[in-house]
């Protein structure tokens, strides 16, 4: 890899197109709808030329008009690499402030051809999750990084790196904001609009924060979730149980891997051929089939001999469905979905009798169609749902949108009860399964070993399975023990299952006192040189702070607060003040774009007392933030963890909340 190519003025002379680069055989986005006038088409390539010295305007000029046409988006495919990017050992980049070679990793890893669902197109997950806009913002923010130092701050808007401005030692060395819009705007439709004129982009949640791990972060939340759904239907074992669900691309495809871990029969349906071989030649997908006739027997005879393994079904998920809506017994005891339906007509659904290539040039030459298409198929898909769960299924939306754009096509999915638009029949995962979790404090706390080396790894896994024996003989309550005991198992087994794509990274759910425990040994490991390089921890957005989104991570929130978001902007303020090394503050991810707000953070462990610092007084922050939020709103559980962290936190002091008399209530009249 020639990092120090990277670095220099793409300018003079400029780049050669990376002919031979573009022809590799790599996974490619979707056309992008491309709705603009004559005047916006030429707006958006006067926009692009912003960063082109204007002896190039002639030739760039006739390029991105082209890429506009021919991809509905100016990717800037000149500015390139003409190589595979990968993330090097951080001693390899060499920047002039450490923290920014860092920074500069975690770009490199979320661009990685083995991580990123769309390299080319600058796509880490979930169809549109960009890191950058166009090919010469990545250079040019690699360049600002490269040549900052510690009393400046790196400023992005959707992409656009604003410039280098004077701050201080303590501020953060990057602020990144994604798709910020005026609310009125904040529309799936002009989302087509804002983003052809590269204006703004979908950072997803931990794309556009360069905080992608790979799909070992949702390997870990399928399997806490898929292991407390069995719990749910009582069930202390899963061998011999049957999870389906579909999609294995991008984060999804990280679905085999968990059902397998968790114990269970797992059957993935993905039409994408491409996608299903790559989780197949990864080792994380056991067998497949195009059969369905195949796929009925293989699960009828795993569950026979209780023995956990993943199958895919190469095809549409709605087919899948119905065949099994058809046996007489219930052959599924836990159903999701985990495709992109935060982006449903654009490549994250695709509807059932076309192909996928056909969709791919339906979903853009008659966008309409394929609209209606999608939504019939919708109704199908929970038609199929609907006649297994009366058999005993517990099926659980995953945060994708699915039952909402089920709602939108057509079904009825109300309940009853409902006094909002957000209460289905069926649950989210986040109401019924992990919403408590959230609400004790336990999220996914992640890790990157910068030396790249699985040494370091290995010995921070050692790390946390000694800090979580001693946080399970504390004194707190047996759920909390539960969800100690159900991570250190995971850790213990995480090398074994080769769960490590691209960097050294690993994952797990930990509360407040975790992850401040967890930070300060990480730090120290890097202070006596047992661990040879920083050691960079983040989160997912998806948490129990960073993120405001109804119809997901806030979907357990009754006080009517679920729609607005103070929570996860607060939160991203908090943390750039406290310590974190750089922020990030998105609109969409998870479920869509002007449904959700999220952030995020970077900070880098490098053994200092001031890492220490800053890591203590962000991890009080960042977590407690959105419990106190939790128990205001009225969860027990949420209420309990914040009693808990004021007794051990000096100068927190929360606002509780005094739960009303019902009787009372009942007497009012209005």
């Amino acid at each position: 890899m020639h990092i120090s190519s990277l670095f220099v003025d793409p300018f003079a002379p400029l780049l050669e197109y990376p002919t031979e680069q573009r022809a590799k055989n790599v996974a490619h986005a979707p056309k992008r709808p491309c709705n603009l006038t004559q005047a916006e088409k030429m707006l958006a390539v006067r926009n692009a030329l912003r960063y082109i010295p204007k002896e190039h305007h002639a030739l760039l000029s006739q390029e991105f008009a082209e890429e506009l046409s021919t991809f509905g988006h100016i990717y800037a495919f000149r500015f390139m690499p003409n190589f595979d990017l990968f993330a090097p050992p951080v001693s390899e980049i060499g920047a002039k402030c450490e923290k920014a070679s860092a920074i500069i990793l975690m770009i490199l890893n979320n661009l990685d051809k083995r991580v990123a669902q769309f390299p080319q197109e600058l796509v880490t997950y979930g169809g549109n999750g960009q890191v950058f806009s166009n090919w010469i913002q990545f250079r040019l923010v690699l360049r600002y990084l490269y040549s900052m130092t510690d009393h400046q701050t790196l400023v992005l808007y959707s992409g656009h790196p604003l410039g280098l401005f004077p701050s201080t030692p303590d501020s953060p060395r990057m602020t990144v904001t994604n798709g910020m819009m005026i609310p009125s705007y904040s529309t799936k439709e002009l989302y087509d609009k804002y983003f052809a004129l590269g204006v703004t982009q979908y950072g997803q949640m931990t794309a556009g924060s360069f905080c992608y791990i790979g799909p070992q972060g949702i390997v870990h939340g399928t399997t806490i979730t898929v292991l407390n759904a069995g719990r749910r239907m009582g069930l202390d074992s899963l061998a011999g149980k049957v999870f389906v669900t579909a999609g294995l691309g991008g984060m999804s495809g990280a679905q085999p891997k968990a059902a397998k871990i968790a114990g269970c029969i797992g059957v993935i349906a993905e039409i994408s051929e491409t996608a299903l071989l790559k989780r197949h030649q990864q080792g994380w997908l056991d067998v497949y089939s195009r059969d369905l006739e195949e796929i009925v027997r293989w699960i009828k005879e795993y569950r026979e001999k209780k023995e956990a393994i993943s199958i895919g079904y190469l095809g549409n998920v709605v087919d899948l469905w119905e065949r099994l809506a058809e046996e007489p017994e219930c052959l599924v005891e836990l159903g999701s979905d985990q495709t992109s339906l935060h982006n449903p007509f654009l490549g994250g659904f695709y509807p059932a009798g076309l192909t996928f290539d056909e969709s791919n040039e339906m979903m853009t030459s008659d966008p309409a169609k394929f609209k209606i298409l999608v939504q019939k198929s919708l109704i199908r898909q929970i038609n199929a749902i609907d006649k297994i769960a009366a058999k005993g299924m517990y099926f659980w939306d995953y945060g994708n949108a699915f039952l909402l754009e089920c709602h939108r096509a057509g079904a009825n999915l109300l309940r009853e009860d409902a006094q909002d638009d957000k209460s289905f029949r069926y649950p989210s995962y986040m109401q019924d399964i992990m919403g408590d979790i959230f609400s004790m404090g336990f999220g996914p706390f992640r890790w990157v070993c910068t030396s790249g080396k699985a040494d370091d790894l290995r010995l921070t896994d050692q790390t946390a399975c000694r800090i979580i024996d001693e946080l399970k003989e504390s004194n707190v309550p047996d759920y909390v023990k539960q969800q100690y005991l159900d991570n250190k198992k995971w850790i213990e087994e995480a090398e074994k299952n080769e769960l490590v794509v691209g960097s050294q990274a690993r994952i797990l759910y930990s509360d407040r006192a975790g992850r401040v425990a967890l930070a300060a040994a990480f730090n120290d490991l890097v202070k006596t040189g047992r661990v040879s390089a920083p050691i960079v921890i983040s989160r997912d957005h998806h948490d129990v702070s960073g993120t405001d989104s109804p119809f997901r991570e806030t979907s357990n929130v009754y006080d009517g607060s679920a729609f607005t978001a103070d929570m996860a902007v607060q939160n991203c303020i908090g943390d750039s003040f406290r310590g974190a090394t750089w922020v990030a503050l998105h609109n969409g991810g998870g479920v869509g774009w002007g449904d959700v707000i999220n952030g995020g953070f970077g900070l880098v462990l490098d053994g200092s007392l001031d890492a220490a610092r800053r890591a203590e007084g962000m991890l009080n922050w960042d977590v407690p933030n959105g419990v106190a939020r939790r128990s205001w709103s009225g969860n027990s559980k949420a209420q309990e963890a914040i009693r808990r962290a004021q007794q051990q936190v000096d100068g927190m002091t929360v606002t509780l909340p005094v739960e009303a008399d019902e009787e009372i209530l009942r007497t009012l009249k209005f």
